[in-house]
């Protein structure tokens, strides 16, 4: 299994679309960014068939620093939240 970094992705969208490289580059960081922004004003982002992106608060916890075994206390923080589509999960089985 290997990892797709985002250079990669630009070049399979710049080969299938016949767009330049530097204009794929454009619309995916531009994709991404947007996702972020849509996120960071609590949206939600729902892709048909492909995923949903959402937000969720996750509450304070007690946490233990796993070098020393400390207890330390892990505050309340907002996580993304990712679930894939029906399309993804049939192609990915």
């Amino acid at each position: 299994m290997a990892t797709v970094t985002k250079k990669e992705l630009v070049i399979a969208v710049s080969e299938k679309t016949g767009a330049k490289q530097s204009i794929a580059k454009s619309v995916v960081q531009a994709f991404l960014d947007q996702i972020i922004e849509e996120l960071e004003k609590g949206n939600k982002i729902e892709l048909r068939d492909f995923a949903v992106f959402n937000t969720k608060m996750r509450k304070a916890r007690k946490a233990r620093n796993p070098r020393t075994g400390e207890e330390i206390f892990a505050p309340a923080k907002k996580v993304v939240i990712f679930k894939a589509g029906r399309l993804m999960r049939e192609r990915i089985k």
